[in-house]
């Protein structure tokens, strides 16, 4: 069954089969789904199911809602969609698709810090460099910014994970992740629009990172 999946910068707040004719996103109650924020209409927009086709339909709202990062009135939905109204996103997954993992790319898995035994005593493992972020800057998620302060931050997209930033005593480093859900080669980690492969590769200031179209610049803290 077709669905779409409910975040919050980043975050998976809930999954919605689309399980009938129309289901409506509002601020106020009495929609099938109810936004908390203020930048979201009282009935801001409708997901109908029409025959073998979905479509998103804005309601007149005040600031819009946004397909993949540009404004629609009404638009037919196609698998891995994003869907924006007001601060929260939808993404469309279509029925005849694999399911997806609970990891939406802004919202990197981050890894707990390792702990490490030396003699009978435990010891956290710290990573001495200056904390680093990357800034999405292009698509429906730009501007969100992501801190690095794990020693390894895990990415992904649509449900697949892509690349690790690894974060070392003497800079930030980045690795792809082999997976066969990758078809394409344009699905393959960029880093200033060179391929990376599983090796560790050195990121510097003002790298901009690419994953399945997506662009990130990588910044430190200051």
């Amino acid at each position: 069954m077709a669905k779409i999946i409910l975040t919050l910068d980043g975050a998976v707040v809930r999954e919605y089969p689309l399980d009938k004719d129309s289901i409506s996103v509002g601020r106020r109650h009495g929609n099938d789904i109810q936004l908390n924020d203020l930048t979201v209409s009282g009935r801001h927009a409708l997901i109908t199911s029409l025959g073998d086709n979905v479509y998103v339909d804005d309601l007149g709202s005040t600031n819009g809602t946004l397909l993949n990062g540009s404004r629609v009135t009404k638009s037919v939905l196609k698998h891995s969609d994003v869907i924006q109204t007001g601060n929260f996103q939808f993404t469309f997954y279509a029925e005849d698709v694999e399911e997806y993992e609970p990891t939406m790319f802004i919202k990197a898995e981050i890894d707990d810090t390792k702990e490490i035994t030396t003699g009978t005593a435990n010891h956290t493992e710290t990573k001495g460099s200056p904390l680093a972020a990357v800034r999405v800057i292009n698509g429906p998620l730009a501007k969100k910014v992501l801190e690095l302060r794990k020693p390894f931050n895990t990415l992904g997209f649509n449900g697949v994970k892509m690349a690790v930033i690894a974060r070392e005593p003497t800079g930030y480093t980045i690795s792809g992740l082999k997976s066969n859900k990758l078809r394409r080669a344009s699905d393959l980690p960029m880093v200033n629009g060179n391929s990376i492969g599983m090796e560790q590769t050195p990121l510097q200031e003002h790298d901009v990172i690419e994953l399945a179209g997506t662009q990130m610049e990588l910044f430190y803290v200051h």
